[in-house]
């Protein structure tokens, strides 16, 4: 996803076309899906013809048609976007699993701001199941899986361990041996982990998972807390459906941890709240972190530096950016800030928008 977010921020080209739409994993309630769908298409439609020449405007309404007539709505999630840039070639779509408001924006640039907010809301992460005879390797995005490596795991620890014998008499040598096994674990991890570089959580028992700790080359890739027991011969689902409390958790607490931040600079000069003055202090580059409400997005109009926020009641002109939050996001992001979306309660003193400077 951080890939695919990297690739659709860099395109600045004229009317880039994002369709964003809440959707149903089963039926019936999919087929009302392909209803939103063409609705949507019918309001990007509509848009184009008042503001193109006709024949600009049906190139990408066909584009959009021909993206639209290749999503089967058998694999929805919680939310689809579509991405058109007939310029740039682009005609694709994703499914997200995260809540989404329903619309369309037209612009220079996608709206990517909800691909952002499900990296921060979603959490994938490996499950290492450990121990002392055989590992698994699972991914996992939230409490689901995406799929149970099966190269090299599961692997077995065929010289670095022994039952019987007067080997196995030896603890010292026994521990060794088991550092062994847990150190070409670990290299093996890692090398996973420099193509798709995910946290993990480690699914053993206590013993298990405090020798591992001790060899770990990427401790801070590991989370804190595990999964206590043996799970080996437990099917995948199983262990993920265990494991997705403890990664919710840490979840939760890091977007807490994160608000704090936010409470802390309120009184020092580094916090700001209107959007004119946060605007341009992304221009500047001096914003650290943006703190965005959670489906919360904003009409405005941008003339001469300055930033008029429309309301539900006012009249929609022909030139304006459907949503600044996600224009000032973009902007911020390419100025190496970052953004934290909390929940409705938590940014309520903030009326659901706030920044934080770095200086």
């Amino acid at each position: 996803m951080n890939k695919k977010l990297n690739a659709l921020k860099k395109v600045n080209a004229k009317n880039c076309i994002s369709i964003i739409l809440n959707t149903h994993r089963t039926a019936p309630d999919n087929q009302k899906d392909v209803i939103t769908l063409k609705n949507l298409i019918k309001e990007v439609e509509e848009r184009l013809m008042n503001s193109l020449d006709k024949k600009e405007a049906q190139s990408i309404v066909e584009s959009l048609t021909k993206l639209e007539a290749s999503v089967d709505h058998n694999y929805n999630l919680e939310c689809l976007i579509l991405f058109v840039n007939v310029e740039q070639q682009i005609a694709e779509y994703m499914r997200l699993p995260i809540a989404v408001v329903d619309r369309v924006i037209i612009d220079d640039t996608f709206a990517t701001r909800d691909l952002l907010r499900a990296i921060h809301l979603t959490s994938s992460y490996y499950v290492l199941v450990l121990s002392q005879q055989k590992v698994r390797l699972i991914q996992a995005m939230n409490d689901e899986v995406i799929k149970e490596f099966t190269s090299p795991f599961p692997l077995e620890n065929t010289g670095f361990y022994t039952n019987a014998g007067r080997e196995s008499s030896y603890a010292a040598r026994q521990t060794n041996l088991m550092a062994d096994f847990f150190n070409l674990v670990d290299k093996e991890v890692n090398t996973i982990r420099k193509e798709n570089p995910l946290p993990v959580l480690i699914c053993t028992d206590e013993a298990n998972f405090h020798e591992y700790l001790k060899i770990a080359d990427e401790k801070d890739s590991i989370f804190e807390m595990h999964l206590n027991g043996n799970k080996l011969e437990e099917k995948a689902d199983a262990i993920v459906r265990e494991t997705w409390p403890i990664i919710k958790a840490a979840t939760e607490k890091r977007n807490s941890d994160r608000k704090a931040e936010l409470d802390k600079a309120v009184g020092t000069g580094r916090f700001l709240s209107d959007v004119n003055e946060i605007m341009n202090a992304i221009k500047e580059g001096k914003v650290q972190t943006l703190f965005v409400q959670q489906g919360l997005f904003q009409p405005a109009v941008m003339e001469n530096g300055s930033i008029t926020l429309l309301g539900a009641d006012d009249e929609k002109p022909k030139v304006m950016v459907d949503d600044i939050y996600d224009e000032m996001i973009e902007m911020n992001m390419n100025y190496g800030g970052d953004s934290v979306f909390l929940q409705k309660e938590a940014l309520a003193d903030f009326n659901g928008f706030g920044a934080i400077t770095r200086y």
